[in-house]
């Protein structure tokens, strides 16, 4: 097993980022520090969004998950460091969604699928009669978020939507989205569309009472990626507990700094060709 680190470092347009992630529950502020350690600026709790927006529509029931409670805000990122951590923190929100009546959507690696189906099984789901049913859907990532081969932010913004609470089949009275998010890591030119694809999909989400677990392998994505993946879910999982995320950053903030940091990028290696 490789242990989770205490800190994540990324220095990104020469500003590093330094991150403490075991400390989110005490410190309670994101941290931004200039090459000389510097704090540049401290994020503001992230109950709300710009203009005291509420997050989503307003929620009845809470849904317990990892030690915790979703409430309002239910778009999540997961850090594990193996298949045994992953399952163990996520089982009992999924066998509780099942007995909740809930739809499930999980979305695994392609070498994945019939050890998803045990795991299932040996909680006392049956994933074929759920199936049949309409209430359990089992996909693979790269069908998922690659098809043709490609990733598109739009394509996959749309296919949320429709699985989104409201519009799914089956009068379901909301969805528990699981995605391993592995995908990205094995082709290192998706991680730009992937992170701003996090941060757009918040506009989804905010709207509607479904729970999405996007769920990455500490082990297959570097520090800079695991930053900016944590500042785009306002709700993240690390250490095995659910937590408020500090260093979440609200898309109107954070898309501009993603479509500036890309600018930067090909005007500079314009001048260097």
């Amino acid at each position: 097993m490789i242990p989770a680190p205490n800190r994540y470092e990324s220095t990104i347009d020469g500003v590093r980022r330094t991150a403490h992630p075991t400390m989110m529950g005490v410190a309670g502020n994101g941290l931004v520090s200039d090459p000389l350690g510097r704090p540049l600026v401290v994020r503001a709790p992230i109950a709300k969004y710009p203009d005291g927006e509420n997050t989503m529509k307003k929620v009845t029931t809470p849904i317990y998950l990892a030690g915790s409670q979703l409430r309002e805000t239910r778009h999540v990122c997961a850090f594990f460091n193996s298949d045994e951590e992953e399952y163990r923190v996520l089982l009992p929100f999924i066998k509780d969604g099942f007995e909740c009546g809930d739809k499930a959507v999980h979305v695994v690696n392609p070498g994945q699928h019939n050890d998803h189906l045990q795991r299932l099984a040996a909680i006392g789901i049956d994933p074929t009669v759920a199936q049949q049913k309409g209430q359990f859907e089992l996909r693979t990532n790269t069908e998922t978020y690659l098809r043709d081969g490609r990733f598109d932010q739009d394509r996959m913004l749309e296919a949320f939507e429709q699985l989104a609470s409201g519009n799914a089949k089956g009068g379901f009275p909301l969805s528990r989205i699981v995605c391993r998010m592995d995908w990205a890591a094995e082709d290192r030119s998706h991680i730009d569309d992937l992170v701003e694809f996090e941060s757009r999909v918040n506009h989804v989400w905010r709207h509607h009472d479904d729970a999405v677990i996007c769920t990455y392998h500490l082990g297959k994505f570097g520090g800079d990626t695991v930053v900016d993946i944590m500042r785009t879910h306002p709700m993240v999982i690390i250490g095995g507990i659910l937590q408020q995320n500090p260093f979440f950053v609200p898309p109107e903030e954070f898309l501009g700094e993603v479509r500036d940091r890309r600018s930067r990028r090909v005007a500079s290696a314009s001048t260097a060709v």
